[in-house]
């Protein structure tokens, strides 16, 4: 019960961050939050391409081939 309540009061803490920062942005707002999400897809993308490069050159290593 104890932690139900506790994750219901942090979420109505993020809920009320995210309206202070809508409320303090304005009417920019959808840039802020299009800037927000392609920042987070970029690194997404260059994590994943370092994990199969490095998956590729762990394969290429064991055959001897670099």
């Amino acid at each position: 019960m104890l932690t139900i309540l506790l994750r219901f009061a942090g979420l109505g803490l993020v809920l009320v961050i995210a309206l202070l920062i809508a409320v303090f942005v304005g009417d920019q707002g959808p840039w802020y939050f299009a800037w927000l999400v392609g920042t987070v897809m970029i690194v997404l993308i260059a994590v994943a391409g370092a994990i199969l490069f490095d998956t590729q050159a762990d394969g290429q290593d064991s055959k001897g081939e670099y």
